[in-house]
């Protein structure tokens, strides 16, 4: 047999309970007119007769009559001054501020940036909601439940702010390293876009923040690659200081290991087979160049001494015995510095 309840109320230790409801889910009890409903300072009170809403009751004690509840009259009768009793459910809803609830990007959001391009970002935050209609709430979120509490609704209004927050980003015409000047506008524009969407569900959005932006791991690490580079500048230059300086580090350590050397005869290599080469050219194109054309004492790369002389014919007589030059070549470049080194006393 049902239990009759004179006296119905609830107070929330937890302070994550959204919404009571009395008598709770698996129990019978009715009420009667004459019973007092006392509701606390930071709740209201929605009372149910055959699943329908039929007062919302403020903070205060207050005695269930015709007067605050006239459909009763018509329901349960006056034949026996109102003490018959009637099964009811009264929703006791928390209208506190639920402040510091979470809010984070389960996955990461794409944005396209000006200066790194197509970058990848988790964002992270906090906002505060309280109920604003309590009877909208407890009909469109809560239903029968006994007990709702800020748990069951947090992946719900999660997923909201995540939607809202990443079309907010993709307007945001500007580098991620230039997002955290803007949390401030950011956060309110979130917060005005999210308005209408709490308000279909009774509740008001407070405050809405934004703490973090941040790259995944795969982009952090690519921007500091471009920052790295940035950095270097002349990259022809970065290479060719890199070379040197391998080359010093091999000549002043020509034991330092198979790595030293092999980076100091490889890059001397390098640089020999250049100057080879060059040397090469001169002699194959005569015409071109001041070195086998004499075209002046002061010419660029003219031999001007007895030794500079004497070297370019030990170079003649190598290039002669590789196969380099012909022998004609030979013969005439051959006799033509032997002639200006004789001139010199020689």
């Amino acid at each position: 047999m049902p239990r009759i309840i004179d006296v119905i109320q609830f107070d929330d230790q937890t302070g994550r309970e959204i919404v009571h409801r009395e008598p709770p889910p698996g129990e019978q009890a009715d009420l009667r007119l004459g019973s007092q409903l006392i509701v606390r300072e930071s709740q209201n009170a929605v009372f149910f007769r055959d699943g329908k809403a039929l007062d919302v009751f403020g903070p205060g004690r207050h005695t269930l009559t015709t007067a605050n509840l006239p459909i009763l009259s018509a329901i349960i009768g006056l034949a026996t001054s109102g003490k018959t009793p009637f099964p009811a459910d009264v929703f006791f809803v928390n209208m506190k501020q639920f402040l510091d609830q979470k809010w984070g990007t389960p996955e990461p959001i794409a944005f396209r940036d000006p200066e790194f391009g197509m970058a990848r970002l988790r964002a992270f935050g906090a906002y505060a909601y309280q109920v604003k209609d309590p009877q909208m709430f407890v009909n469109v979120i809560v239903g029968q439940q006994g007990i709702f509490t800020t748990d069951q609704i947090a992946d719900y209004l999660r997923s909201m702010i995540v939607s809202k927050f990443a079309d907010l980003l993709g307007t945001q015409k500007t580098s991620l390293l230039d997002l955290p000047s803007l949390y401030n506008e950011v956060s309110a524009g979130a917060r005005a876009n999210l308005a209408d969407d709490f308000a279909a569900l009774g509740l008001a959005l407070l405050q809405f923040y934004v703490t973090a932006v941040t790259p995944t791991d795969e982009t952090s690490k690519a921007i500091d690659e471009r920052a790295a580079m940035g950095a270097i500048g002349n990259m022809d230059a970065y290479l060719k200081f890199k070379t040197a300086r391998a080359l010093g580090d091999a000549a002043q350590n020509p034991s330092g290991g198979a790595t030293a050397t092999g980076v100091g005869v490889g890059a001397g290599l390098g640089m020999g087979a250049v100057m080879a080469g060059t040397l090469g050219d001169a002699m194959r194109n005569p015409a071109s160049s001041n070195v086998q054309g004499g075209g002046g004492s002061g010419a660029a790369g003219t031999p001007q001494t007895p030794a500079q002389i004497q070297a370019m014919l030990d170079n003649l007589d190598m290039r002669f015995a590789n196969g380099e030059i012909s022998e004609e070549t030979y013969k005439n470049m051959t006799a033509k510095w032997q002639e200006r080194l004789k001139g010199m006393g020689g």
